[in-house]
């Protein structure tokens, strides 16, 4: 009787996750800004998706003291940013940056997944 040795099957690590939103440089640069005026100063920026607006959705953006349970928590140098799971999915490949213009200044979501926006361009669907 022959004893056979068992291999354990070997299970690769699975790759790192794709971040469900990148900031830019400017939009870091923003947030720690007026993060630096609030007091308590907040432990990060919530970025999220709620419904409402012309098309749907809306982006929302707050700040926190504290992450969720459910939350996926992203750093950005030292900034937290905190996204609610049902969010990371309408937000999956997002960037968002700050823009500054002769017309308006504010932050700017650039959301591959977003098949429409309305002429406001503060609410858009999927």
């Amino acid at each position: 009787m022959s004893t056979a040795t068992v291999t354990p099957e070997v299970v690769e690590a699975p790759a790192a996750a794709v971040k469900p939103v990148v900031l830019t440089a400017q939009a870091i640069a923003k947030v720690r800004e007026i993060m630096s005026t609030q007091d308590p100063i907040p432990a990060g920026l919530r970025i999220g998706v709620v419904g409402g607006g012309c098309s749907g959705f809306q982006y929302s953006m707050s700040f926190e003291n504290a992450s969720g349970m459910m939350d996926k928590v992203m750093k950005f140098d030292d900034l937290k940013v905190f996204v609610d799971a049902t969010s990371a999915m309408y937000l999956n490949g997002c960037v968002v940056d700050y823009v500054e213009t002769l017309e308006a200044a504010g932050f700017k979501f650039e959301n591959p997944t977003v098949k429409s926006t309305c002429g406001c361009g503060s609410s858009f669907s999927v």
